[in-house]
């Protein structure tokens, strides 16, 4: 069964600017220090593009995980969308889409994603899994925004 949730984060600003920050592999990192996260192949440094791979190695849970995400959909500034092609779920996707406002944008993260364990993941994705991927997912946005006063990240 798949799981999808939905975070937007308010930021001062442009579309361009966080359309660039969220595809920047080195911000990612800086993001994710908590669980280790590092790129080690694919574009592992500057931002990201159209049709490019990325494999991340992390710690999640006290397991070591590695997964590879291509960028399937590319249109600057509104969107893209970045999907596993190799890793832990039996499926990943993650579309970021970003609009314009009067005192800068937001962004939206739509995530899907489905846990390869049959009938103990579908337990596992929306009692635990869930939750941890929209906390990861609300404060990287935050710490792309910057955390300002005006910025923020909520669920939908």
């Amino acid at each position: 069964m798949t799981v999808s949730f939905v975070c937007r984060t308010v930021s001062a600003l442009s579309v361009e600017e966080m359309f660039d920050l969220a595809r920047s592999i080195d911000l990612h990192v800086d993001s994710q220090q908590k669980s280790g996260e590092r790129a080690v192949g694919g574009i592992t440094q500057g931002l990201i593009g159209d049709g490019q791979e990325v494999t991340w190695r992390a710690k999640h849970f006290g397991v070591p995980l590695t997964m590879t995400s291509r960028v399937t959909s590319f249109d600057f500034p509104r969107s893209f969308t970045d999907q596993q092609v190799r890793g832990p779920f039996k499926a990943f996707r993650h579309v970021h889409e970003f609009e314009p406002t009067a005192t800068g944008s937001i962004m939206t993260d739509r995530v899907e994603f489905t846990a390869p364990l049959g009938v103990l993941g579908r337990v596992v994705e929306r009692l635990v899994l869930a939750g941890y991927l929209e906390r990861l997912i609300r404060d990287r946005g935050r710490f792309l925004a910057g955390a300002g006063d005006d910025a923020g990240s909520t669920p939908l």
